[in-house]
């Protein structure tokens, strides 16, 4: 099983990046995925989740409504939508997935890492 995460960089605040996630050997709709980051010197922290068919989602309260989670089975990717970026974003970003339909906030429950991307939030 591999996850891609893709799509990170340095922006300014106020700005927009989209990340991504290829997932490879494993049944992608049978997977709930989740975004996880983790800044220097922090714990690991729930961001975004999205349950197998994409009809439920959960965000952690600090990037609601500045964050989408969304996935594509078809293409087995699912996507981070960000925008509102601040300078408390920057991390690593993870994609995770859980073999499960439904997804957990929780970074235990998730079986499969990918190997996280870089966002940098600064002017």
């Amino acid at each position: 099983v591999q996850l891609q995460a893709s799509g990170g960089g340095l922006v300014q605040p106020g700005g927009s990046l989209r990340l991504s996630c290829a997932a490879s050997g494993l049944t992608f709709s049978n997977n709930a995925i989740g975004w996880f980051r983790q800044a220097p010197g922090k714990e690991r922290e729930f961001v975004a989740a999205i349950n197998w068919s994409g009809s439920s989602t959960k965000y952690a309260g600090s990037v609601k409504d500045r964050f989408t989670i969304s996935r594509d089975n078809a293409k087995n990717t699912a996507c981070l939508q960000m925008g509102s970026l601040n300078p408390e974003d920057t991390a690593v970003y993870y994609c995770a997935a859980r073999r499960a339909l439904g997804f957990s906030d929780n970074f235990s429950a998730y079986n499969y890492w990918g190997q996280g991307t870089q966002v940098t939030v600064s002017s």
